[in-house]
């Protein structure tokens, strides 16, 4: 995937320049983005730090410390980035966003990211279970291993961050003294999101039932860098760069929806590569 993105990047550039060719760069206008939408699609990589995770329910409550997590990214076939019916079963990212002046953006959209506990990982338990099991007891800090048997926790269809970002644009061929290239237009962009955390959590918890439901978790928010390149201006490439901090005192965990919960909260980083559409409202 990423090699098809890069060497369409070189094809649009060199494309670009050949066009260069017949117009005068000093000439060349850019037109203003206010008044723009634009409508992104795209994929992702996300990292996690580790986190605390608190359990409570009916006769057990819980902390697991220091819990580590990975992504979960669909291998690249045609089929699955791209069929219609399993067109989020990858990391994706939606958006669509509107220019308010020149430089400022407001958009709305979903990060679809996955949160995958690691097995069979070395952790710590603080609290008490007393559900008739076999991990009956009271903890202090004691060594735990995470077992299948014990605790199955993801959130993989996934770590839905539906959100609104307020992104500001900076024109870099305005910035610096180089040569504009006709019909391409590079932007430097820097903004801020917030918005709510919705999951679908994949969570085995002890003897319980698995549970499995969308469900409003909790919230989010995050800075982020970026850079979008646009192309005869209603076609653009675009990467960003995001960390912030996911906090979920929600999760569903057992069919007892009314009860059992969990909680946790953790810094993340996340890596876009997405593709998209200009037009003009006016």
């Amino acid at each position: 995937m990423k090699r098809q993105l890069t060497s369409l990047l070189i094809a649009l550039v060199l494309c670009g320049s050949l066009l260069a060719q017949e117009q005068d760069p000093q000439t060349y206008q850019r037109r203003t983005n206010k008044g723009k939408v634009f409508v992104l699609w795209g994929y992702n990589r996300s990292w996690y730090a580790a986190s605390d995770i608190h359990f409570k329910g009916q006769n057990y409550d819980f902390t697991l410390h220091r819990v580590t997590a990975k992504d979960r990214q669909t291998p690249f076939t045609f089929k699955d980035y791209f069929s219609i019916d399993v067109i989020t079963a990858p990391q994706t990212n939606f958006r669509i966003g509107y220019f308010i002046n020149d430089k400022y953006s407001l958009s709305i959209g979903v990060d679809h990211m996955k949160y995958v506990m690691v097995q069979d990982q070395r952790s710590a338990i603080s609290g008490g279970i007393h559900t008739g099991g076999n991990w009956d007891g009271n903890y202090d800090n004691d060594p735990i291993l995470l077992t299948e048997d014990f605790l199955q926790f993801e959130h993989t269809d996934g770590l839905n961050y539906v959100l609104v970002e307020l992104t500001r644009n900076d024109d870099l061929f305005a910035l610096f003294p180089f040569r504009r290239i006709p019909n391409i237009d590079v932007f430097l962009q820097t903004g801020v999101g917030l918005g709510l955390l919705y999951p679908k959590s994949n969570v085995t918890l002890m003897n319980f039932d698995r549970y499995d439901e969308f469900h409003t978790a909790g919230w989010g928010a995050n800075i982020k860098v970026g850079l979008n390149i646009s192309f005869w201006k209603y076609f653009f490439l675009q990467s960003e760069f995001k960390s912030g901090y996911i906090r979920m005192n929600d999760i569903l965990t057992t069919p007892d929806i009314a009860t059992d919960k969990a909680a946790q909260g953790f810094l993340f980083s996340e890596w876009t590569y997405t593709f998209g559409v200009n037009f003009w409202l006016f």
